[in-house]
């Protein structure tokens, strides 16, 4: 893991100097005090964008993000040059990201420009005349470092990532392999969206010209078998939110959606059987992304034919959070950023901050032999499980879930998600029955389901002692083999073990098929 495991057991009166399982919280760090509000625009050959991005710098949140689809490749294969009324909008849209980022009282944006500029006759004239207008310095990348961006943007929320980024654009495509955490070969290629919009032969002649390219680039990256395709750029997405149509698919959440090959080549026939503009008005997608959607799928279905990967994952992060990534030491690089984030978002929105890691120290001894993956799940909820108090007692159950499964979180796939916001439910909520996420639950087996709310209702007991130390004040100690939950008091904790809190204590038993049993005497610290 990127997070080096501890014990789960490490003592409770840990110094400020050993934070154990936690680690010492980010934002105490003054090095991502400094990229807690960072500023990138990104000139590709299709969209032209600014996001902010603010918080945890591990897991950054966007404090703003707006983009304009300018169109700068199109008929850059035919004329070498960019398209002109690209070029206007694109200026009026640097121009206007230039004043935000004054207004917002941000340092100077780092801005970076790909395809169409470094490739087109007038790249180097429109360059300097967004300078001298604006003020703004533009660093124009060549398709390798347009890789490595993309792939380190991958990194920054997918820590494990494990096979081959795909990045395509306007007027270029790159590839790059990324391997515990490392970034291999990249290539590029011109297999971008706007630049076989503009060849001749219809669907067959894009094949045929697709088909070549890809085969070297395969040659290029000496391997064709891939675990896991990486899936980033808009025309991906695209891709991602029919195969969603398609499917019926419950969570909306494109960040680390997955597709089997198969579901990819279904969707694609899909997309050439029906008529897009009916699509795309049900899922949202712009009609000038949409027009390009025919062409990027015949690029993916040449790539899975190629690389043969076992799965293809969508990625939110590419380029622009490979540049906010470019600036993170490798001390915070290496932290989790699903932990980051929950950390952030305890110390802005608990009632009471750092009572999350005292929570988890409490129950940690019911799932004491689960593994690593299925504890940082633990840790997360324990971190969350108070963040939505201000919401309306009869509806902060659904506010829980809601926030855990659609809220801008790394590292998180689509059933963790639904694990986590499970688990925060039954934090408020005995029955889950009539709550309107049981598509997404079923998204969950049996097993996982029963996991959650056995987590769910260990904090909502928990959570009856809401003091700075619960873990002192009693200690739980689960036999699973002999299905015994004992819960040992301390005598100060007498008076808050009420009859609600009983109540919650056997719900936690009953829950884990276990017996409980209460002893009073001196708890021990886990």
């Amino acid at each position: 893991m990127t997070v080096t495991e501890t014990d789960t057991h490490v003592s409770a009166d840990s110094t400020s100097t050993d934070w154990g399982i936690f680690g010492r919280p980010l934002f105490e760090d003054a090095r991502a005090r400094a990229l807690s509000r960072v500023g990138v625009v990104d000139i590709g050959s299709n969209s032209v964008r600014l996001v902010v991005f603010d918080g945890a710098a591990r897991s950054p949140a966007y404090f703003y993000n707006e983009k304009i689809l300018c169109g700068l490749g199109a008929g850059l294969r035919e004329t070498g040059r960019m398209n002109p009324e690209g070029k206007v909008r694109a200026l009026a849209a640097i121009k206007r990201f230039t004043k935000l980022a004054e207004g917002m009282g941000i340092a100077p944006l780092t801005a970076v420009a790909t395809a169409a500029m470094r490739e087109s006759e007038d790249g180097p004239a429109f360059r300097t005349q967004i300078e001298a207008e604006t003020g703004l310095k533009i660093t124009v990348i060549d398709g390798e470092e347009e890789a490595r961006l993309s792939a380190q943007g991958v990194l920054l929320g997918w820590p494990e990532a494990d096979g081959l980024v795909c990045d395509i654009g306007g007027s270029s495509m790159e590839l790059a392999e990324v391997h515990k955490g490392k970034i291999g070969k990249r290539v590029t290629s011109p297999l971008g969206a706007l630049t076989l919009q503009g060849l001749s032969g219809g669907r067959r002649g894009v094949k045929e010209h697709i088909k070549p390219i890809m085969a070297a680039l395969a040659q290029k990256m000496g391997d064709t078998s891939y675990k896991r395709i990486y899936l980033v750029g808009g025309s991906w997405r695209a891709i991602a939110r029919i195969d969603m149509h398609r499917r019926n698919y419950p969570l909306h959440v494109l960040h680390e959606y997955r597709m089997t090959t198969r579901a990819v080549t279904d969707t694609i026939d899909f997309i050439r059987a029906n008529d897009m503009n009916a699509v795309r008005s049900e899922i949202g997608t712009s009609s000038a992304r949409m027009a390009l959607v025919p062409h990027a799928a015949e690029v993916l279905r040449q790539l899975t034919r190629t690389f043969r990967p076992k799965e293809i994952c969508v990625s939110s992060y590419g380029i622009r959070e490979g540049l906010l990534f470019e600036q993170m030491p490798h001390s915070i690089r290496k932290r989790d950023p699903l932990i980051e984030a929950c950390r952030f978002v305890e110390r802005k929105d608990a009632r009471l901050p750092g009572f999350g890691k005292r929570l988890h120290y409490f129950i940690a001894p019911v799932f004491r032999a689960r593994k690593y993956e299925q504890m940082r799940l633990v840790r997360a909820a324990c971190l969350l499980h108070d963040v939505t108090w201000r919401a309306h007692p009869d509806y902060r159950a659904e506010v829980c879930f809601d926030n855990a499964t659609r809220a801008n979180l790394g590292g998180l796939s689509h059933k963790e998600r639904i694990f986590l916001g499970l688990a925060l439910l039954h934090r408020y909520k005995n029955s889950r029955q009539g709550t309107p996420f049981e598509p997404l639950i079923a998204l969950l087996s049996e097993k996982e389901i029963q996991s959650a709310e056995v987590l769910g209702k260990a904090m909502r007991f928990g959570a009856m002692f809401a003091l700075d130390t619960p873990d002192t004040m009693a200690a739980l100690d689960y036999r699973p083999k002999k299905k015994l939950l004992t819960l040992t008091l301390e005598p100060d904790a007498l008076d808050l073990f009420s009859e609600v809190a009983l109540v919650r204590f056997n719900s936690l038993a009953a829950s884990l098929g276990a017996e409980p049993i209460i002893k009073h005497g001196k708890a021990i610290a886990p």
